[in-house]
């Protein structure tokens, strides 16, 4: 009967590669507490830091026919382990990325959506309101404000004084910015 705890590292690993269950063993209780501690100080999260440590273990009898390249077993094992903090610690960093791309995407989406939805309506409400004006100042209006026609230009086109122009436009203003105050201003100096 081989006594596996008086056994060097390296002779466990020529045991293992040997389909050595016991040797696999004596490894794992070497090794799993202070492997485990130090991945649960880089983690903080138990239950991940013992899958880590599992799927490490795991790896390791899936693939022991290698385990006599390495001369250096505790060096090997931390290696194995710090590497594997590294994955998990980036694919947290790419996720959380992900995730907040994809909510501010989502809300720029829906304020866009909300605000072109806004938009169509109070356009909508100002050209039922426009339609209501008296027809003259409507038709004055609309060739200042939706065709950018000159006072000067309005007043040659429809055969009036500059003057009248000039009453058209601020009594149909007047009229708009009782009905939707400062909307009004804003929507027709952006268009």
């Amino acid at each position: 009967m081989i006594t596996y705890d008086c056994l060097s590292d390296t002779e466990l690993a020529v045991l293992i590669a040997a389909d050595d269950h016991g040797a696999f063993a004596e490894l794992y209780e070497r090794y799993f507490s202070v492997l485990y501690l130090h991945v649960l100080k880089k983690l903080r999260d138990k239950d991940e830091a013992r899958d880590l440590m599992q799927e490490l273990f795991a790896h390791i009898w899936a693939r022991r026919v290698n385990m006599t390249r390495y001369s250096n077993i505790p060096g090997f094992l931390y290696a194995s382990v710090r590497n594997r903090v590294f994955n998990i610690i980036d694919h947290k960093h790419v996720a959380d990325k992900y995730l907040f791309s994809l909510a501010v995407h989502g809300t720029m989406e829906e304020a866009i959506t909300d605000y072109r939805i806004r938009e169509r309506q109070l356009a909508g409400m100002i050209e039922s309101e426009i339609n209501a004006l008296p027809p003259k100042m409507r038709e004055v209006f609309e060739l200042s404000r939706k065709l950018n026609y000159t006072h000067r230009e309005i007043a040659i086109k429809l055969n009036l004084s500059e003057q009248s122009v000039r009453s058209h436009v601020k009594g149909a203003l007047r009229i708009l910015r009782t009905k939707f105050g400062i909307f009004i201003n804003l929507l027709f100096f952006f268009k």
